[in-house]
Order: C-alpha cells, then sequence, then structure tokens
C-alpha cells in the first residue's frame, strides 16, 4: 500500500480488525519512510449486474432506482420502507447471473408487490405495462378480485 502522504511503496500493517459488520476489514498502517499512520479499508468488489434495456443498451443495476419506483407504487401505503429497502437492496444477491432482462426486474418487483399490497401492485403494473385506458386497470382489478376469490376456499379450509 502507497503512503498517502510520502507515496512511499514501503507501509507496514499495524492493527487489522473488522469493519462494517464484518464486511470490511479496517487496517492501520504506518509508513517506513516518514513513520506517518493511516488508515485503509478493505472490501470484496463484485463485478455490477448489468441490466439488458428493451432498446437493447446496457446499464448496471441501481437499487436505489428501483427503490424510487416502488416508494412511487407504495406510496400512501401500508408498506414499511425497510421492506421496501431490503427488496431493493437484496435484489442484486438473488439475481444469479451477470445479466438481467429489465423486463425480469419487472416481474420479480410485481410478484413481490403482489403478496405486499394489491394497491401498489395496480399501481406498479399501470406503469409496466403502459395502460393506456381505465378499461385496463378494470380488467386487471377483476383479475385480482377472481385470484382472491379462488384462494378463499382454501383459506376458509385451513382455518
Amino acid at each position: 500500500m502507497k503512503c498517502p502522504f510520502c507515496s512511499s511503496d514501503d507501509t507496514r500493517v499495524i492493527n487489522s480488525r473488522p469493519s462494517d459488520e464484518g464486511a470490511a476489514i479496517r487496517r492501520r498502517r504506518e509508513c517506513a519512510a516518514c513513520h506517518r499512520r493511516f488508515t485503509t479499508y478493505e472490501r470484496a468488489q463484485f463485478e455490477a449486474l448489468m441490466v439488458r434495456k428493451r432498446s437493447g443498451r446496457h446499464e448496471a443495476f441501481n437499487p436505489d432506482k428501483l427503490l424510487d419506483k416502488l416508494r412511487i407504487a407504495c406510496n400512501k401505503r401500508p408498506v414499511t420502507e425497510k421492506q421496501l429497502r431490503e427488496f431493493a437492496y437484496s435484489f442484486e444477491d438473488e439475481v444469479q447471473a451477470p445479466e438481467v432482462a429489465s423486463d425480469e426486474i419487472g416481474r420479480r418487483t410485481l410478484q413481490f408487490l403482489k403478496s405486499l399490497d394489491d394497491v401498489a401492485y395496480i399501481r406498479f403494473l399501470s406503469v409496466y405495462r403502459d395502460f393506456d385506458s381505465v378499461d385496463r386497470f378494470i380488467e386487471e382489478i377483476r383479475q385480482l378480485g377472481s385470484d382472491a376469490a379462488a384462494l378463499e376456499p382454501e383459506l376458509e379450509r385451513e382455518s
């Protein structure tokens, strides 16, 4: 490690310990040339998950972008910020490939929202599927209602 003060390559580690709940290693170092001390952090660096857009363009996955869309869909709904953050920030870990299609992100997000809140699901779906009329909203709401009605007999048997 090069000394940030004198640029010497001759530094030694004095102390090393875990940091950030084990996500990093904090190292206290001393320069052999100028004897000044400094701290470095070592973290694992992963290649960014790439998103393949409908246009064919590629961009790095940004969990903050997904979180923003989730917040819009869940605005004034009984959904916690923690639930949204956990989904958005764990998404990259769930995907076991170096690349994911934007449609797949949309599908997984819809599954998450459907299990969480029907209104948030419909809001996200209306943008995702580009609803162009009220009839599309009504059709999707009816579909949701029929899905729920199909589950009611099962839920009554379980009780």
